[in-house]
C-alpha cells in the first residue's frame, strides 16, 4: 500500500503538465488547483482501498475531463430531433428571434423596467405586460410571476388563508416535477376540500360543500393526463354560477394557456384564457413556456380588483418576474397581437408544419445514413400539454445493423457538437424535423454523414 501511495503524481509535477498550464490560462491557479487536490483526495482513498493509482497521462485526461464539464457554458444548445415539441428536459418553448432580441436588449444595458419615461418617475414593471395581455385575452387585468406554480399559490395566499378551497377530487393532481395540487394548498395555507368522485363531479357538488369558511372554489385543468369513459365535470361557467351565487371566488389553472385555437391543427381544444375570461373567473392561471412559446412565467388573469389584491400581497414579490423574462413575454404576445404566431413562433411553425414538408426534409436526412429510410410517424405535444395528442409526420429511420447498436448512435449523436438528441424505436434510431430548427439542420446533416455511415466509429 505504501508504494501505492508513493506512486500518486504530486501536486507540483502535476502543475507542470502542458495540459494543466493551458487549463490555468483558461480559467485560474486557484480553480485548477483545487480540482486537482479533489481528485487527489479520491484516488488517495482508493488506493487507501486497495486500488492501484493513475499514471499521470491518465490523471491530467481525468482532470482536463473533469473542467471541460464543470466549467463548460451551461446550458448547452441541444438539437431537439426527438418530435416532442415542448421537451421538458430540453428546455420546453424556443424561443422567437424578436424574444431574444428583446431578452438581448434588457440585459445588454440599463431599461425603462420600473420607470415611466413621460414623467420621470417610478412605475411599475407589470404595467406594459398587464395592457398586453389584457388586449390578447379580453381580461380586465393581468400580471406575471415566475412561474404558474407561483402564480396559484400566490392567489391562494391571497383569497384562502386559513380557509377551505373546493376542488373536484378528479382535480387534486401531481403534475411534473411532484408539483401537488394539495401541497400547494397546504402551503398556502388553504385547506382542500375534495368534492365529488374521481370521474364525475357536478356543480351541485361544489354548492353543497360551500359554507362561511370557503375562501375560494379552484378549478384544474388536468393537463397532462386523460380521464375517458363514464366521466362528467361542471363547465367553468356552471362553477362561476355558484361562485357568484354563494359569493365565492373561481380560480381556474389553465395549465398551458393556449392563445390559439389547437383544433384546426387536427388537435383536441386545449383551454383557452379568452375562454376562461369569457366564463367569468375571479382569476385564471398559465404558463409562459408551453403553448404560448415564450419564456418560463406564471401569467395571471381575471378581474380588475382580484389582480390588484394579488399583486399587493407580499409574497408577489418573492416570485416576482426578472426583466430578461419579462422581455422575452412581452416580445412574444406582441406576435398573436400581431397575428403572427404561427410564422414567427418557434413551437407553432412546429406545430403547423405541413407532412409534405417533413416528408422532404426526412428523405434528404436519410440520404446521410447507412439504411436511412423516411418513414410515417407520430410528434408530440409534450411539456405536460394536450394528453395522448399527436400529429402525423415524417421520421428519418436508421435501423440497427446488430442488437444495440441504435444505443451507440444514439450516444455518439448526443456526443456531437452540438449533440443531437433523437429518440430510439424498436432497436433504430429516429430523427423527426418537426422539432429540429431551420439553423440546425446542417449540423445534423453534418452529423449523420460523420456517424451514421458504416465507416463511423462503433
Amino acid at each position: 500500500m505504501t508504494s501505492g501511495f508513493r506512486a500518486i503524481p504530486p501536486v507540483n509535477r502535476i502543475l507542470e503538465e502542458d495540459a494543466i498550464v493551458q487549463l490555468i490560462e483558461a480559467h485560474s491557479r486557484d480553480a485548477v488547483l483545487d480540482l486537482i487536490r479533489q481528485n487527489l483526495e479520491e484516488i488517495r482513498a482508493a488506493v487507501s482501498e486497495g486500488a492501484d493509482p493513475p499514471d499521470l497521462p491518465s490523471l491530467v485526461f481525468e482532470i482536463e475531463h473533469q473542467a471541460s464539464k464543470r466549467w463548460r457554458a451551461w446550458p448547452e444548445r441541444v438539437i431537439n430531433a426527438t418530435g416532442v415539441i415542448l421537451h421538458t428536459n430540453l428546455g420546453r418553448a424556443p424561443l422567437s428571434d424578436d424574444s431574444i432580441q428583446a431578452m438581448h436588449r434588457a440585459a445588454s444595458g440599463y431599461s425603462d423596467l420600473e420607470m415611466d419615461l413621460e414623467t420621470g418617475k417610478r412605475g411599475s414593471r407589470q404595467s406594459h405586460i398587464s395592457q398586453l395581455m389584457s388586449q390578447v385575452t379580453g381580461a380586465e387585468a393581468a400580471m406575471v410571476v415566475n412561474n404558474n406554480a407561483s402564480a396559484i399559490m400566490l392567489a391562494l395566499a391571497t383569497f384562502a388563508v386559513g380557509k377551505e378551497v373546493v376542488v373536484s377530487r378528479g382535480e387534486a393532481v401531481e403534475i411534473g416535477g411532484g408539483f401537488r395540487i394539495p401541497d400547494v394548498l397546504r402551503q398556502s395555507g388553504a385547506t382542500l376540500v375534495e368534492v365529488g368522485t374521481t370521474n364525475r363531479t357536478y356543480a351541485r357538488d361544489f354548492d353543497a360543500a360551500i359554507n362561511e369558511n370557503t375562501g375560494a372554489i379552484l378549478s384544474v385543468h388536468a393537463s397532462n393526463f386523460k380521464v375517458i369513459g363514464f366521466t362528467n365535470a361542471p363547465t367553468l361557467e356552471e362553477l362561476v354560477e355558484v361562485g357568484h351565487r354563494r359569493g365565492v371566488p373561481v380560480l381556474h389553472d389553465l395549465g398551458s394557456g393556449c392563445l390559439l385555437d389547437t383544433v384546426p391543427y387536427g388537435l383536441a381544444p386545449e383551454p383557452m384564457p379568452q375562454q376562461s375570461v369569457s366564463a367569468g373567473v375571479e382569476l385564471g392561471f398559465f404558463s409562459g413556456d408551453k403553448l404560448l412559446g415564450g419564456p418560463q412565467a406564471g401569467i395571471i388573469i381575471g378581474k380588475k380588483e382580484a389582480v390588484a389584491r394579488v399583486s399587493s400581497h407580499p409574497l408577489a414579490r418573492a416570485v416576482r418576474i426578472d426583466k430578461m423574462s419579462m422581455a422575452a413575454l412581452a416580445a412574444t404576445v406582441l406576435h398573436y397581437i400581431r397575428d403572427e404566431a404561427t410564422s414567427k413562433i418557434p413551437i407553432w411553425r412546429m406545430i403547423s408544419a405541413t407532412e409534405e414538408e417533413l416528408r422532404r426534409k426526412s428523405e434528404s436526412w436519410a440520404s446521410f445514413a447507412q439504411n436511412g429510410v423516411s418513414v410515417a410517424s407520430r410528434s408530440a405535444i409534450g411539456g405536460g400539454s394536450l394528453p395522448g395528442e399527436t400529429l402525423p409526420t415524417w421520421v428519418t429511420r436508421i435501423p440497427s445493423l446488430q442488437p444495440g447498436e441504435a444505443e451507440k448512435m444514439a450516444q455518439r449523436l448526443r456526443d456531437n457538437n452540438p449533440p443531437i438528441v433523437a429518440r430510439i424505436e424498436d432497436d433504430a434510431v429516429i430523427l423527426d424535423p418537426r422539432t429540429v430548427l431551420p439553423g440546425d439542420e446542417s449540423d445534423l446533416r453534418e452529423a449523420l454523414n460523420n456517424i451514421a455511415q458504416p465507416n463511423a466509429a462503433s
